[in-house]
């Protein structure tokens, strides 16, 4: 009997949408780039909805090792909850079964009220086919309309319009159902450099053109070239058209242009995605392809690179499809997703390219059935893919079993505890069995389910074993396939049984009692974060593990386990080493509501530094900025802003988010009424901060020296001297370094020049 999503017992669980990390998995559980390492894959393109995240991409599986030109004929799919684990369809559309239609490359896709749509390329400029979908699995289905095949090109409802490469398509819904079609791209010499690309508007999500497409104008280009990948994304109210640019000037980039109207004309404002590269090794090639989404209050975007290829990060270079060792990397690409950040002013970050990948931003819920190729890392697997057309794709898993081989799930809550374990296989051999281990491949032993001979690997059914030891949220579980023989074991499903999911635990005020307003918010005690199953539980976001502050306590972390960097001074804590996009909050209780002026104690050596406070999620400050400290990298004297709020009454959640890098902070004090007298300001006597702000940063002259990853690189004495020149003296290469006073109770940064 196979086992239906139904058959298990099940328990819902509400989310709350507001796009934060669950707690219990900040630090920790990290997703490993690529997505998938048992095949090359190439040219994603990025969809969501409120419930899972998409990503689609074409194949270099089938090219020979030696290739030396692309062999693309598939669509691949994948989705995840959580961005850590991925489930993997395999080959959902296949140009090999399907009649009037030759390759198909990078191609785009959209969700809207539930229906699929996908736009590809057929083969290198043929056209621009169209198709939807009740599923990201299919069937797929002709979506043009008026009996043709193809929305542009040859046989299709309108022309290329003249563009070089025909080919590249992205689609775009916006938020009043509107669908838009991009394709083009081609050499700089084809065609003028910022007419490239063409945009075209449909009916709706699923017929004809409203008249031809329009040349897509991108105003300001720099010198590097548009090339190729054109992709349309919304974010809040701007529109961004993004593409690789050429290879006039190394290897490509991702670039984009901003615009307020969809068709255009847009400005160029940037680079989203560099080659991708990695501690001065570049893991991308001579090409690059993306596609951008935003998901329960995060955006992503994914690309590809040639990790597997290249062996990158310790990855096992798989075989080619013809089965010969190391093929070229160039025709052999894998697909990662990292995530992305926009500044106040809607431009984009350009984005970090990480081992890691993305924080996984809700627990995985065994209690359900899973394709077999759900994961968030896998070794010594294989998979294959049946696609029939008109038929939903089907994907299964061909373990090596004689070898290491094995699945990783991660950040998995089983609730009060997991009872079995279920698995859907065939088999052509005895012994083959699934273990079921946690921490690691060869971690504690949690149940072993021995897989049935069914005498042929297309009979498949269900095995079961008990399981123990499973209970809570366990970080890493693996399915570890053993056998005496590879390839002997097909799997096609599985899933766990027990008692259901851990309900959530928002967060929670520091102390058990929210922040009154008006009155005065200690910054290290942001809420404590929330755990168990959804979204929306964490209080904090900080740009790496490490507390920078733990030394001026002793080598304590005031607030173990969270990696925000609280510094201890002479009479209380401060929250420092604050960089861009780091975050806190806290729960307040507002008596009334009304204008209220709001200070804030910071110091600063940085012009730049800045910050911005937010309610609910929706702002209540512009960006506020921290003045510069007299004499350099002075980060003892500390000063007062100030600025007008309106709040609402009742309880909410306060958001301090850091908008310039390297400020200190200590407190902020809500005052009724709007230009208010701060109660506590500089040097009235009061003040806490007023009694350190008067050290000399050169009193104790011998300080640590730290890089920017706050690794101890060494120390260095400061006779009066200017810092910078000190640090070349004792021969710091140029770079911004952090010093602390070997007492702990000093702390700045400073950047050394050649």
């Amino acid at each position: 009997m196979v086992r239906s999503k139904g058959m298990f017992k099940m328990k819902k669980i509400s989310i709350r949408k507001l796009g934060l990390v669950v707690g219990c998995l900040a630090g920790a559980a990290l997703a490993d780039n690529p997505i998938s390492t048992y095949h090359y894959l190439a040219d994603p393109g990025a969809a969501a909805d409120d419930e899972y995240f998409y990503i689609i991409t074409d194949s270099d599986d089938p090219a020979p090792y030696n290739s030396n030109g692309y062999k693309i004929y598939a669509l691949y799919a994948f989705r995840s909850k959580d961005m850590q684990n991925w489930t993997d369809y395999g080959i959902i559309y296949d140009a090999r079964k399907v009649n009037g239609i030759n390759d198909i490359w990078a191609s785009g896709i959209a969700v809207h009220n539930g229906t699929f749509y996908i736009v590809f390329p057929d083969g290198g400029g043929g056209g621009i086919g169209y198709i939807k979908a009740p599923a990201i699995d299919g069937p797929w289905t002709n979506a043009v309309g008026q009996g043709k095949d193809k929305l542009v090109g040859g046989r299709g409802i309108i022309g290329c319009d003249g563009v070089s490469w025909c080919f590249d398509p992205g689609i775009f819904i916006d938020d009043d159902g509107t669908t838009y079609v991009t394709w083009g791209g081609g050499e700089s010499n084809s065609r003028p450099n910022t007419d490239n690309f063409d945009i075209v508007k449909l009916n709706d999500a699923k017929d004809a053109p409203v008249g031809n497409g329009s040349h897509v104008k991108v105003n300001n280009l720099p010198t590097r070239k548009m090339l190729e990948a054109s992709y349309i994304h919304k974010h809040g109210s701007n529109y961004y058209f993004s593409y690789s640019t050429g290879w006039q000037q190394g290897a490509p980039t991702i670039d984009y242009g901003m615009s307020n109207n969809v068709m255009g004309p847009y400005t160029w404002k940037g680079t989203i995605l560099g080659d991708p590269s990695m501690n001065g090794r570049s893991i991308n090639g001579n090409n690059n392809h993306h596609g951008i989404a935003e998901f329960k209050g995060h955006s992503y975007v994914v690309y590809h690179d040639r990790r597997i290829a290249k062996g990158h990060n310790g990855l096992e270079i798989i075989p080619a499809d013809d089965g010969q060792p190391k093929p070229n990397e160039g025709y052999h690409r894998s697909v990662s997703v990292d995530e992305m950040f926009y500044n106040n002013d809607g431009t984009i970050k350009t984005v970090t390219v990480t081992n890691e990948g993305p924080k996984q931003i809700e627990n995985f819920d065994p209690y359900d059935w899973y394709p077999a190729l759900t994961s968030s890392k896998q070794k010594g697997i294989r998979s294959r893919s049946n696609f029939v057309q008109g038929k939903k794709a089907e994907h299964v898993l061909l373990p090596l079993s004689s070898k290491e081989s094995w699945l990783r799930v991660s950040g998995v809550d089983f609730g009060t505890a997991a009872t079995g374990f279920a698995v859907e296989a065939a088999s052509i051999a005895d012994g083959n069995k699934i273990e079921i281990h946690t921490g690691s491949a060869t971690g504690t032993l949690a149940g072993t389910c021995a897989i049935k001979n069914t005498g042929n690997k297309t009979t498949f059914v269900e095995n079961k074993c008990d399981v123990e030891g499973l209970k809570g949220v366990v970080a890493q579980v693996f399915l570890v396939f053993k056998g005496s023989q590879d390839s002997t074991m097909v799997v096609k499903a599985w899933g766990f049984e027990g008692s259901g999911t851990t309900p959530p635990e928002p967060q929670k005020p520091f102390g058990g009692k929210a922040w009154a307003i008006p009155g005065k918010i200690e910054m290290e005690n942001f809420d404590e974060p929330g755990t168990g199953r959804g979204a929306g539980m964490d209080s904090y976001s900080d740009n790496d593990a490490d507390d920078h502050g733990a030394e001026s306590n002793g080598g304590k972390s005031y607030r173990e386990g969270t990696g925000v960097d609280i510094y201890k001074k002479a009479t209380g804590y401060v929250v420092g080493y604050n960089q861009a996009g780091e975050w806190l909050e806290y729960t307040v209780n507002v008596a009334k509501a009304g204008a209220y002026t709001m200070f804030a104690a910071v110091a600063s050596a940085n012009a730049t530094s800045g910050f911005q406070l937010s309610i609910d999620g929706e702002n209540i400050t512009d960006e506020i900025s921290v003045p510069k400290n007299e004499g350099e990298e002075n980060y003892d004297d500390y000063n007062k802003v100030k600025t007008n709020v309106n709040l609402a009454a009742g309880e909410h959640i306060l958001r301090f988010t850091v908008t310039g890098d390297w400020m200190d902070i200590d407190y902020i004090t809500f005052v009724e009424g709007e230009n208010a007298t701060d109660p506590e300001p500089i040097g009235g006597g009061t003040d806490a901060i007023q009694q350190t702000a008067q050290f000399n940063p050169f009193a104790s002259n011998m300080f640590l020296v730290f890089d920017l990853k706050g690794k101890q690189v060494g120390s260095v004495k400061l006779d009066g001297a200017k810092v910078g020149d000190a640090l070349r003296a004792a021969g710091y290469s140029q770079g911004v370094y952090m010093l602390r006073s070997v007492r702990g109770d000093k702390k700045f940064m400073v950047s050394v020049s050649r």
